[in-house]
């Protein structure tokens, strides 16, 4: 799945800080080899060249509250 810029995303890469966290897609590069690394922004810094496949689409804040709703 490609991400887009201002996609919300959740990180996966256990020797990052911000490991498990939720950040917003802020630039896309193409790679020489035709592969897109994502810089992903946190509420306090950034990590750079990650790859796709270290990245998980968020959970849209609506279908959370649907969640609670039905609980």
């Amino acid at each position: 799945m490609a991400f887009e810029e201002d996609d919300r995303v959740i990180l996966h890469d256990e020797h990052s800080d911000y490991d498990g966290e939720e950040g917003t897609v802020s630039q896309i590069v193409e790679t020489m080899f035709g592969d897109e690394n994502y810089t992903v922004t946190f509420d306090d810094g950034q990590e750079a060249g990650v790859p796709e496949d270290n990245l998980e689409a968020a959970p849209d804040e609506d279908d959370t509250d649907e969640e609670t709703d039905e609980e």
